[in-house]
This record gives structure tokens, C-alpha cells and sequence, in this order.
């Protein structure tokens, strides 16, 4: 998704993923013949890559590396997890790279927000460390997919420039925006150290249009890859409910037309102090962040109310994908699950785009060759 949102203007000369199924999907959309193939790609751990299998001197860099150990949902692992440590493995080749004169002119890396304040945002630090060290400066923005699709999604991107590169004066603002600067950067910067802080640039990322479409327009009325469930599941739906997610039902249902809400099973505390399974419903037009289906909780169920016509079923694999923005001639995997997990583990196309357009792009054209790896 980060090169369906780089678009056509950038060559791909390698790609690395080390789950088979997503690069069976990334294959379907970029590769050539029977089974398709993509020679860029090159499937396994990263751990295992050197600069000697990297081609050339590279424009761009890229890297979404696993978000699991810097989530809030995950065990809080940090850095020092075995999958969100993976930004050492990745970093560890720039720097070969770097030795080599192979430096990559910009470096974009992406995760959840979470990465921010975790371990009481030594991760962060370390990240930026890291960076400042390999002879980069950086410019740290949070950017929300809501802005362009119906899908609260904030991310954290990274892009850092080679020290000595030249940046445009109108790509850096130098003082915070309210786009893509929240409170949780502005804290971060003011905890660094002063030697650090001189190698922070605000990149001054202008805010996009207003968002023209809803949840309700991007669902399917026949569904593909799911069925409706029946009266009694969606029954047992509606009782998981707090009075105050039922409250927001019958409301729904005095519209006198159709409303469309999303809705994710999770556990909460009653009354009692016990912990039980809750159902919570939103009717916003905003779907909640898609996820990657880690048991039952984690797949979000449409819900469609039309009077006292109530009907459920899960996201369908098209409208996981319409979410991410991926286009509609995107290859779906065939199975469910794989294909929810290709899209709850994804970058939103829309958003890679507006990097492209309004800053990498631009930056790149200060550099005599475009490709990226």
C-alpha cells in the first residue's frame, strides 16, 4: 500500500516481507507472469538481509515495520520486542548503506502513534537517536486517515533527510503545525535533548480537502466474502450492548431512514468491578480502526438499521480495502481472513499520496536520479 500510494512517478528496485500471504497479495498487484512474480521482492526476515542485497543508491527508503510491541493493544515490549525491534534490523542497513556511500536521501518510517510515549517515550528517542546518528535529520508528524477516508486511523510517519540535503524553504515550516503536529509530539520534542532537538525539522505538510465520503456510501449492498447474520446473532449482538450503545440503536432506528454503524466486540468492566464482553456501536458515518483479526473481538461488524429492521455481519473484505483506499481493481485475497489482516495491518493509500505529492516528491527533485527501494 505505501507503493500504491507512491505511485507511478517512483521505480521499486526492493521490497522485503516476510509473510508469504502478504507477498503473495503484493505479487498479485505488481508482479508479472504465471505464478506472478515480482523480482524486487524478496521474502523473509529482515534480520537476514545485508546492504549486499540491497541494489544501488537508493532515493527513498521505506520502512512500516511491525507495530505489535508499540501498540496500546499489545504487551508493551517496545523496541525490545522481536517485532517492532525489527526497526533496529531495518536501520542497521541504512547504515551499511551509509558506509558503503549508498546513503538512501530520505527515509520515511511509519507506525501506530503508540510508538511516541512508549516506554515512557525512550523508543521514541532511541528511534530518533538512531537517526541523528546515521547522519540524518528528522521530521516526526501524526496523520490521521480520517482525513481522507472514513476510518479513524492515526499513524505516526517519520521522514528524514540526509544532513547537508537540501530542503526547500516551503516544506518546512519551522514551528508546529496543527495538521499533523499533535500534543504528544510537541511533549516529545521538549523532552530531547538540546542536541537532538537541533536535528528536528517541522515539515510543513499542508492540511487536505474536506473528506467528501462517508462509511454509508462505501458499503456494499451485496456483499462479497460475507453473509448477514441471522436474527438471532444479531439479537445477541444488541444484548452484548451498555443501555447507553442500546440508547444509540433505538435512536438510530427513529431516523425513518438508513443509518449505517460499525461495531467492535470489547471487554469491559460492569458495575461489579467484573470484566465482560461489550458491544459499541458507533453511527458517526466512521468506521473504527481496522485491525488485524487476533480473535473474534477483533473484526468489526457492520450494523444497518432501517426502522425496526435491524441487520449485522461483518466488514467485508472490498470494504476493508475501500477504507485503506486501496483502488477498486486491487486483488482481494480469496480467503477472509487474509485479506483483513492484508488490510488491518496496512497504510491507507490516500495518506502515502499526500506524503508524495506535498513532500517526498518535492524532495526528491532535488536529487538528479527517483528510484526507490
Amino acid at each position: 500500500m505505501a507503493r500504491l500510494g507512491l505511485g507511478p512517478r517512483w521505480n521499486c528496485d526492493f521490497a522485503n516481507e516476510w509473510c508469504e500471504k502478504k507477498a503473495a497479495a503484493y505479487a498479485a498487484r505488481f508482479g508479472s507472469g504465471y505464478p506472478r512474480v515480482c523480482k524486487e521482492l524478496r521474502i523473509g526476515d529482515i534480520a537476514r538481509l545485508t546492504a549486499v542485497d540491497l541494489p544501488g543508491k537508493p532515493d527513498l527508503a521505506w520502512a512500516s515495520f511491525p507495530c505489535q510491541d508499540l501498540s496500546l493493544a499489545g504487551a508493551g515490549a517496545g523496541l525490545g520486542g522481536q517485532r517492532s525491534g525489527t526497526f533496529r534490523h531495518f536501520w542497521k542497513l541504512v547504515e551499511d548503506l551509509a558506509d558503503e556511500g549508498r546513503a538512501p536521501g530520505v527515509v520515511v518510517l511509519e507506525n501506530v502513534v503508540g510508538t511516541i510515549t512508549s516506554h515512557g517515550g525512550k523508543d521514541f528517542a532511541e528511534i530518533l537517536n538512531r537517526i541523528s546518528g546515521s547522519g540524518y535529520s528528522f521530521g516526526p508528524m501524526v496523520v490521521d486517515a480520517l482525513r481522507f477516508v472514513p476510518q479513524s486511523r492515526p499513524r505516526l510517519f517519520v521522514v528524514a533527510v540526509r544532513d547537508g540535503f537540501t530542503v526547500p524553504s516551503a516544506l518546512d515550516s519551522c514551528v508546529p503545525t496543527t495538521f499533523c503536529h499533535p500534543i504528544s509530539l510537541l511533549n516529545a520534542h521538549a523532552g530531547l535533548a538540546d542536541s537532538l532537538r537541533s536535528h528536528w525539522i517541522w515539515w510543513n505538510l499542508p492540511t487536505p480537502m474536506r473528506r467528501i465520503k462517508g462509511l454509508k456510501r462505501l458499503i456494499e449492498d451485496e456483499p462479497t466474502g460475507v453473509t448477514w447474520h441471522s436474527a438471532e446473532q444479531t439479537r445477541k449482538l444488541i444484548d452484548m450492548m451498555s443501555p447507553l450503545n442500546r440508547e444509540k440503536v433505538r435512536k438510530a432506528q427513529v431516523m425513518g431512514s438508513r443509518v449505517v454503524g460499525t461495531v467492535y466486540r470489547r471487554t469491559r468492566p460492569d458495575e461489579d468491578g467484573e470484566k465482560i464482553q461489550r458491544a459499541e456501536v458507533r453511527f458517526d458515518d466512521i468506521s473504527g480502526c481496522l485491525r488485524t483479526p487476533v480473535g473474534g473481538s477483533s473484526r468489526q461488524i457492520i450494523l444497518v438499521v432501517e426502522g425496526n429492521s435491524i441487520r449485522s455481519r461483518l466488514l467485508s473484505p472490498r470494504e476493508a480495502a475501500r477504507l485503506m483506499g486501496v483502488p477498486e481493481d486491487y486483488p482481494i485475497p480469496p480467503n477472509y481472513n487474509e485479506a483483513y489482516h492484508l488490510f488491518g495491518d496496512g497504510i491507507a493509500v490516500p495518506v502515502v499520496r499526500h506524503l508524495e505529492e506535498h513532500l517526498l516528491w518535492p524532495l526528491a527533485a532535488n536529487r538528479p536520479a527517483t528510484k526507490a527501494a
